[in-house]
């Protein structure tokens, strides 16, 4: 292990590399060796080699194994919001070198929570590729917040208004969530003819321990002590459990729940709504690639009534 120092004494190191620190970039966002290597073109054994000669010009280590890959550590963090703006003003100067066709190329990878993603961006993201060719777009799912400030997404959309040092943050709109029925659940329990009745009924619902964005506690805002009888921290495993009868489900419009059998009960009196809001650091902002996915979703939602409520 290389002995730690603080990364605040970079400014003496004598050796820094700049494809050293481009490199390293690249690592703290791809978390491993493997992904970084292949983001870059280069072999593993070269992110290994540059990595560990950037370790040795600080004389700190900048990463730890995690189960979930190589992790940044206070060191990596703190040199990462020195090397991030750098990457990134080279970037631009390259691709204003490089001409005005050739600035849309390169990954962009886009964070958000898995419902919108699978039930709804996916629907709308070959229209992207297709126009957008040299652009990869990455679409990362999770169940907490992802932090671009950290390049653990270049853009992130979310049901909550994120904070942040450096953030620029846009509210995209405001969608409504339904009760939802399937058939099979009606025949056997009837359907709720009132806002009482719900209360002799069965849901589906998330797994409370595991809920990590509050904004997803949508269920027991719309209805008191809710029995439910199927738990998941997946709003996919949800829905099709609710299409499968399990109980009934309340779920974001944008789902289009009717495709998979289900159907809206007390549409009347059960609202709930949600505003959608999407993140970008500062510095990022107006690199070409990203200002372009950042204008499709601005136009994605503008033009959607579903986000219009």
């Amino acid at each position: 292990m290389i002995p730690e120092a603080d990364v605040g004494n970079l400014t003496s190191a004598k050796h820094l590399n700049w494809e050293d620190l481009r490199i390293f970039v690249e690592m703290a966002r791809a978390t491993s060796l493997a992904m970084a290597a292949k983001r870059l073109g280069i072999d593993q054994s070269t992110v290994s080699r540059r990595i560990a000669h950037l370790e040795l010009c600080i004389g700190a280590s900048l990463f730890e194994r995690t189960p979930k890959g190589l992790q940044l550590n206070t060191q990596g963090h703190q040199l990462l919001a020195c090397a991030q703006p750098m990457d990134t003003a080279f970037v631009n100067l390259a691709q204003t070198l490089g001409g005005q066709r050739r600035e849309l190329v390169g990954p962009v990878r886009l964070g958000t929570m898995e419902g919108i993603a699978s039930l709804y961006l996916t629907r709308h993201l070959a229209r992207f590729n297709r126009d957008y060719p040299g652009i990869m777009l990455e679409l990362v799912t999770s169940t907490q917040q992802l932090h671009v400030t950290r390049r653990e997404a270049d853009i992130f959309l979310s049901f909550f208004e994120p904070h942040g040092s450096g953030l620029d943050v846009e509210h995209m709109g405001r969608f409504a969530l339904h009760l939802y029925a399937s058939p099979a659940y009606v025949e056997r329990h009837g359907e709720p003819a009132s806002v009482a009745d719900l209360a002799n009924h069965a849901f589906v619902g998330y797994i409370d321990d595991l809920v990590q964005i509050e904004a997803v506690r949508w269920l027991e805002e719309a209805v008191d002590d809710p029995h439910i009888v199927f738990h998941s921290s997946s709003m996919l495993a949800q829905m099709f459990a609710a299409a499968a009868g399990s109980g009934l489900v309340l779920l974001p419009a944008f789902t289009d729940a009717e495709r998979f059998g289900l159907y809206p009960v007390l549409a009347d009196a059960v609202q709930v709504r949600r505003d959608l809001w999407l993140s970008v650091h500062h510095d990022l902002r107006y690199v070409p690639r990203i200002k372009t996915v950042v204008a499709f979703l601005q136009r994605l939602f503008r033009d959607d009534p579903i986000y219009a409520c």
